[in-house]
């Protein structure tokens, strides 16, 4: 494995150019976030491209949610057992920090993943859309957004703890990026 800092060498979310690229990006984008596991790679947005770099030899990028993230580590020894059973002898995981991770990379289906496993999903920002006039979290187990924060980091650096007032249930809400 080798894990380093560098610069892309394509944009985010690189569509892949043969099908054994494909596959290989679903195999990676398959595994569960191991802080997450609710969630895959590719439905938080962390799986930057997956590119055959020679025969028998894979690059990989991942952009962490945060820089410094300790979960990074393991994201990349899971990628790289994927893809080791799946015959790929040499597998290269390299994080990239540019462009940097937000939570708009978030998927439609790992926020609703995120708020079925009860953790409030970011508010999606919309750069050419309306903004929001309200900053209410909504609570995951009721809906109601009379929710109050507790702690402005939970289990990790990437969310918050709050409390629904109206059901009295306490929820993780994952910081918008």
């Amino acid at each position: 494995m080798v894990t380093g800092t560098g610069a892309p060498d394509a944009p985010a979310a690189a569509v892949p150019t043969t099908a054994l690229e494909a596959e290989l990006r679903g195999l990676a984008g398959a595994v569960p976030d191991p802080e997450l596991p609710v969630v895959t790679l590719e439905e938080l947005g962390v799986l930057r491209t997956v590119r055959m770099s020679g025969p028998g030899t894979v690059r990989v990028e991942l952009t962490p949610t945060y820089t410094g993230c300790p979960a990074i580590e393991a994201m990349s020894s899971d990628i790289e057992r994927v893809l080791h059973e799946r015959g790929i002898p040499e597998v290269s995981v390299v994080t990239v920090l540019s462009p940097a991770w937000s939570t708009d990379d978030i998927t439609a289906e790992g926020r609703r993943k995120l708020a079925e496993f009860g953790i409030a999903p970011p508010r999606p920002h919309h750069a050419d859309g309306p903004v929001a006039l309200t900053l209410a979290i909504r609570c995951p187990h009721c809906d109601s957004t009379d929710t109050e924060l507790l702690s402005r980091f939970s289990s990790t650096a990437c969310k918050a703890l709050r409390r629904c007032a109206a059901c009295g249930e306490p929820f993780d809400h994952f910081k918008e990026l």
